[in-house]
């Protein structure tokens, strides 16, 4: 049975974050809030956890996981970034976007692309999981929650409860989302000098990228 910790979207209560930080250290998959829509999220660094969190979502391992951190300097302990990226992503975070860059030797094999060895990162504008991340201490795996067969994230913590109740340790509710998923952008071709190449053009503006 899932656990429900009904939260301030502005002022969170610490105390019910600190018991969604021990069951994420414990193994748990947890549904949190971001700037885009609900996602589950797991701990980095344990592989059972990152096996359950696929078999919820019903994904291989050839779907990019993000990584959320808490701020750009975390993100670059974990992505291979030169100066032309690094410049883009000053200028898009924290904001509702998906980088995929090329992983560091920070990221556990068994998370990035099996081929591509790259992983997506973001920074998340959205104060509960900001929260969340500087008590856990270090980025969080995840993935938007959309349910297996469907193709929309799920927007409210009351239906994701009931429906994943059995599967997830618990749910973070902070109020609705937005109901758009993030922009998606793979950097990679930046290091040979391309462009970026837009993945998915979700909530995030292209504008503010320039492209």
């Amino acid at each position: 049975m899932a656990q429900y910790f009904e939260v301030h979207p502005e002022n969170p209560q610490q105390r019910l974050l600190k018991q969604a930080v021990a069951l994420l250290a414990r193994g748990e998959v947890v549904a949190v809030p971001t700037d885009s829509s609900y996602a589950l999220a797991c701990h980095l660094d344990d592989k059972d956890a990152v096996d359950k969190l696929r078999r919820i979502r019903q994904v291989d391992d050839k779907h990019h996981l993000t990584l959320l951190c808490r701020d750009l300097s975390e993100l670059a302990n974990y992505a291979r970034v030169d100066n032309r990226q690094y410049r883009l992503l000053k200028a898009a975070t924290p904001g509702p976007y998906t980088f995929l860059l090329e992983a560091t030797k920070e990221v556990p094999r068994r998370v990035s692309h099996p081929q591509r060895k790259t992983i997506g990162l973001r920074v998340p504008d959205h104060k509960v999981l900001c929260e969340l991340l500087t008590l856990h201490g270090a980025p969080l795996l995840a993935t938007t929650l959309i349910a297996p067969g469907e193709t929309e994230a799920l927007n409210d913590a009351q239906n994701i409860r009931e429906r994943f109740e059995k599967q997830i340790g618990a749910v973070i509710d902070a109020g609705a989302c937005a109901s758009e998923p993030t922009t998606v952008v793979d950097l990679t071709p930046m290091g040979d000098g391309d462009e970026p190449l837009i993945v998915r053009q979700g909530r995030g503006s292209l504008a503010l990228l320039g492209l």
